[in-house]
């Protein structure tokens, strides 16, 4: 009897106590499929499991065999748009059917919360990660590059290429932040309709991971930027992490995008931080184009799978950085 038939395998909501045991299993899970030497310090210090799960522990997971666990998985809502991860199973329980039944729940809960578009990042050179999430519906459509940038000190950036940092999400008072998530909601349903970052910068806040940058545009808001800084975030020590960006569409979304990632560069120089790190899909060409003009090189990348079988976000006219990992 394999283990995913068997009474023994549980299913479950993630619990507090369950942390330690999911983010080793999660650190050695990656570390031995991309075969480092000491695969329980993949990930470095960033931390992905525990951010996740204090975003919404509702839509965390464990898989329990025995009373232990022995995998977790994810899920996250930005409106209409959501993804799962990072799914992680114990290596010595690899092509027990463990990964298919921890994909079980998070499906449910988009379907509870009508997310209309879902999609993952898994690696590319992988049939047998390709095949298992087609059982789910999705299909392989494109890479995202997972792409870096050196931070210039504030002190070598020449006067005229100096920009201001924008105002934050963190610094407004109580009162200004309603009106700047309804703006940053506007902005992102016109990227796609129903996208809402409110979920992410709430969290981003709540759990002092780094700050969202709102970007003012002679229209109002011209974008903004979701970041994780350093250690015990999704970014790492010296890292400055762009979960999500976006800029207005239409006449001038170039420019802006510029401006956008110039400002992402201040705040990390202001913040000591040593490179940026983004989610560049190769779809968004415009998009990438302006960021190897920017000396952003891939340090690896991975393919997106959606369902439905649509671009959704991920589209050539689209200025956005993401990160589904």
């Amino acid at each position: 009897m394999s283990p995913d038939d068997s009474p023994e395998l549980a299913i479950r909501p993630m619990q507090e106590a369950d942390l330690p045991a999911a983010d080793r299993i999660c650190r050695v899970a990656f570390g031995t499929f991309v075969g480092i030497p000491q695969p329980e310090t993949f990930f470095g210090d960033a931390d992905y499991c525990q951010t996740r799960f204090r975003s919404d522990p509702s839509a965390s997971f464990v898989a329990v065999r025995n009373g232990e666990v022995v995998g977790s998985n994810f899920a996250t809502g930005w409106g209409s748009v959501g993804f799962f991860g990072p799914l992680s199973v114990r290596p010595d329980l690899w092509n027990a059917g463990v990964a298919q039944r921890l994909l079980e729940p998070v499906m449910a809960c988009f379907e509870a919360w009508g997310t209309r578009h879902v999609g993952l990042f898994t690696f590319a050179q992988s049939p047998k990660h390709v095949a298992l999430y087609q059982k789910f519906g999705f299909q392989p459509r494109y890479l995202t590059a997972v792409m870096i940038a050196p931070v210039r000190p504030p002190g070598a950036v020449p006067p005229r290429d100096r920009v201001p940092v924008p105002p934050t999400f963190g610094e407004l008072p109580p009162a200004a932040r309603a009106t700047a998530l309804a703006e940053c909601r506007e902005l992102a349903d016109q990227v796609h309709p129903g996208l809402d970052l409110t979920p992410e910068i709430l969290s981003v806040q709540a759990q002092g991971l780094g700050d969202t940058l709102l970007l003012p545009d002679a229209c109002g808001l011209g974008g903004f930027a979701v970041c994780h800084c350093g250690a015990g975030t999704e970014a790492g020590s010296g890292t400055c992490f762009v979960k999500f960006a976006a800029v207005l569409p239409g006449a001038g979304a170039t420019q802006r995008f510029e401006g956008l990632l110039a400002a992402c560069e201040a705040f990390a120089a202001e913040r000591g931080l040593e490179r940026l790190e983004v989610g560049a899909s190769t779809a968004r060409r415009e998009a990438c184009a302006v960021l190897l003009r920017r000396e952003f090189r891939t340090l690896f990348q991975g393919v997106t799978m959606q369902r439905p079988d649509e671009p959704a976000t991920h589209r050539s006219d689209a200025y956005v950085i993401d990160d589904w990992r």
